[in-house]
């Protein structure tokens, strides 16, 4: 006699399965080609001096932004603080980065973001309106990285912005390096390619 399970047919193509893919959103954006990644490198502040660098959404852009992902790099021998403010004006000239890219680069054209990517180095001043979020303190030679899953949302004119000082060694100087993934969200609804 069969064990029971052998007696049971099976008949795959009678059951009517339905095939389902589960992808990460970062995934799906890429994909898209609406996913970015970017860094600012030789950031330098120290002697009462601060840097800083953003993701800014620009108010003709057409997406809101989505970041997704954030880190910081002290390359120097002191502690550092990174602050981040929401829809600020820090002060300072910005630098646009050249350091930026699609996440999906199997596409062609590749896509270009309409965020900004920029930083600032050994500015005087601190971020002028919008709210300071909050504070994360780093040691000498460590990373700080945060994922944060595309739930910070900055519409047109918004922005992300990570502010560098070092005020527990104010006569030290120091450098660092902020780093970014994100994604471009239509306003319209529509995929962006």
């Amino acid at each position: 006699m069969l064990p029971y399970y052998q007696n049971l047919s099976y008949n795959n193509s009678q059951c009517n399965f339905t095939k389902m893919a589960d992808i990460p959103i970062e995934l799906y954006k890429s994909l898209q080609g609406a996913y970015f990644v970017g860094y600012d490198d030789n950031l330098t502040f120290g002697n009462g001096n601060s840097a800083w660098g953003w993701l800014y959404n620009p108010l003709d852009s057409g997406v809101n932004l989505h970041v997704n992902v954030w880190t910081v790099t002290d390359i120097s021998e002191s502690t550092f603080r990174a602050q981040i403010w929401f829809n600020t004006i820090p002060p300072g000239e910005p630098i646009d980065s050249v350091n930026v890219t699609p996440a999906n680069t199997a596409l062609f054209p590749l896509p270009k973001p309409k965020i900004k990517l920029q930083s600032a180095s050994n500015v005087a001043g601190n971020p002028n309106g919008g709210m300071k979020a909050f504070v994360r303190r780093g040691q000498p030679e460590t990373t700080l990285v945060a994922e944060e899953k595309g739930k910070f949302i900055f519409p047109p004119g918004g922005s992300f912005l990570i502010f560098l000082s070092n005020p527990e060694s104010p006569d030290v100087t120091a450098q660092g390096r902020i780093a970014f993934g994100w994604w471009e969200e239509p306003l319209n609804g529509k995929c962006i390619n």
